[in-house]
């Protein structure tokens, strides 16, 4: 007669529990409750794991929009220091006068008449404003304060909807993890940027994309892939790492058909406004090739510092070269480790990258790197600590321009405190890169691959055979080295795997 041990009652249940793994996420469950009990069911109830963390996503971004009530009271139209002192700044507002929504003139087409000579934003973040702007129903005879608050709460509940599938997405990516979207639910660095420009569009698409790679549906992850970078360039990146592994398992029809999407929708959405309206479209090109040095950069860092401005060419050259070599480097890592690195940490990896070789850090672009986060690196210590340096960041920048556009009155952070700002801006970025990396070269330190898994938002890539690294150490393997014989080298994610580790 079988014992008890090895009935269907104790058997682990397909949801792996945070609490159970995770040190800080069992103490911040005394607040409902405690940890999860041995003799918990899992998946019955109303509140699936998927529906809790929609719905603290929805609660958090509320609390966001709470904390820019100054800002739209009063502080964004009276004077400008006062919505840095109140760190409730929004570019909402400003560009639906400032690029023309307000008095209706049409994207990529009107000739602008300020600084700006067209909008300077890809062209399905353009349609996203012009949308919000079409349903912004106060009439031009109200007042211009008025006009621009109800733009702000348009884009803002378009935005919600946004984060809400951003969350979804995520906790729908692993299958065994639901709860790691609860990392991207509670990020504060979410609810404090969520409503500073339209960012969290692409954000979303991209999580969206990674999500339907994680199931297989390669051509879908990459027409989502493309309209996400038809919102934010940034997306695009991920086909680099996707390249490496799919080199590595030989998935080459798979990543032919996620290019192919993505280049196809990336052209549907271009191409009318590049036939219609060239210069209009080519201003998000050459704006950021023009652009000079701004906040949260470490280029801002040096060149305060030394007190030499940097010419914008020179930085332009740099920053591509730094990133050349940083992508190489990744992509070496990516061939020489033991097993085959999973997608969301290169993709992770390679995105910070970005972020951190660019001549802009702005305190939004941490939406980019908040989901990627919790499919790399889903630990609560970790992310949180990351996180803090982001919400530092994040009161600094508005600190240090309250400093700056005072007057003699300097309400806010001097410039020195700003740099130690920036520093931790980027320190903790590095600090979470270093740890991906670590669980790179030794996977059981994963907490994602503890369980047995191989990579469960890899899709084609989980469990596929895994091709030889360029530089395979034979003389001492790994603990979790590939057997010496025949068939797949990867073994994550057979049974009895985690009982073992």
């Amino acid at each position: 007669m079988p014992s008890a041990e090895d009935t269907n009652v104790h058997k682990e249940p397909s949801v792996v529990p945070p609490t159970r793994q995770d040190e800080i996420a069992a103490a911040g469950s005394e607040l409902i409750g405690g940890p999860v009990g041995r003799w918990a069911r899992f998946g019955t109830g109303p509140l699936t794991p998927v529906r809790v963390i929609a719905l603290v996503a929805i609660g958090m971004f509320a609390l966001g929009m709470v904390q820019k009530i100054p800002c739209y009271d009063w502080a964004w139209f009276r004077g400008t220091s006062s919505q840095y002192t109140h760190a409730c700044y929004s570019d909402i507002p400003h560009l639906y006068v400032g690029r023309g929504f307000a008095d209706g003139l049409v994207p990529y087409v009107d000739r602008l008449s300020g600084d700006m000579s067209y909008l300077e934003y890809p062209v399905l973040t353009g349609l996203f404003m012009q949308v919000a702007s079409w349903l912004t129903l106060t009439p031009s005879s109200d007042p211009a304060q008025q006009r621009e608050q109800m733009y702000w709460m348009v884009n803002a509940g378009m935005l919600l909807v946004c984060a809400v599938i951003l969350a979804v997405c995520v906790a729908r990516t692993h299958r065994r993890r639901p709860w790691d979207g609860l990392l991207v639910a509670l990020a504060p660095a979410l609810a404090l940027t969520a409503t500073i420009n339209w960012d969290l569009l692409a954000v979303a698409l991209t999580a969206a994309a990674m999500l339907m790679w994680s199931r297989g549906r390669n051509l879908a992850f990459g027409i989502l892939i493309g309209l996400a970078t038809a919102a934010k360039l940034y997306p695009v990146l991920l086909l680099g790492p996707l390249l490496v592994l799919c080199w590595r398992a030989g998935k080459w029809r798979e990543y032919g058909s996620a290019v192919f999407g993505a280049a196809a929708a990336w052209l549907v959405v271009n191409l009318p406004v590049m036939l219609y309206a060239p210069e209009g479209w080519k201003k998000f090109y050459t704006f950021s090739q023009e652009r000079q040095i701004d906040y949260g950069s470490f280029w801002l860092l040096i060149t305060q510092r030394t007190g030499r401005p940097i010419d914008v060419s020179t930085v332009n050259t740099a920053s591509v070269l730094l990133m050349v070599v940083l992508c190489a480097g990744i992509a070496g890592l990516a061939l020489t480790a033991r097993h085959r690195p999973r997608f969301a940490q290169l993709a992770f990896l390679v995105v910070a990258a970005f972020i951190l070789t660019n001549k802009v850090y702005s305190p939004q672009y941490v939406l980019w790197l908040i989901p990627l986060a919790a499919l790399a690196r889903p630990r609560w210590r970790d992310f949180l600590i990351w996180q803090a340096c982001e919400v530092m960041y994040f009161l600094g920048i508005w600190f240090y321009l309250a400093y700056t556009t005072s007057g003699d009155k300097h309400q806010g952070l001097p410039q020195e405190g700003y740099q130690v700002a920036i520093v931790l801006h980027l320190a903790g970025t590095l600090y979470l890169c270093a740890l991906v990396v670590r669980d790179i070269l030794r996977p059981e330190r994963d907490p994602v691959r503890r369980d047995g898994s191989d990579d469960p938002s890899g899709g084609v890539l989980d469990g596929a055979r895994d091709g030889t690294a360029l530089l395979q150490v034979q003389a001492h393997p790994g603990r979790h080295a590939a057997p010496a014989v025949e068939g797949p080298r990867v073994e994550w994610g057979t049974e009895g795997r985690a009982a073992s580790d």
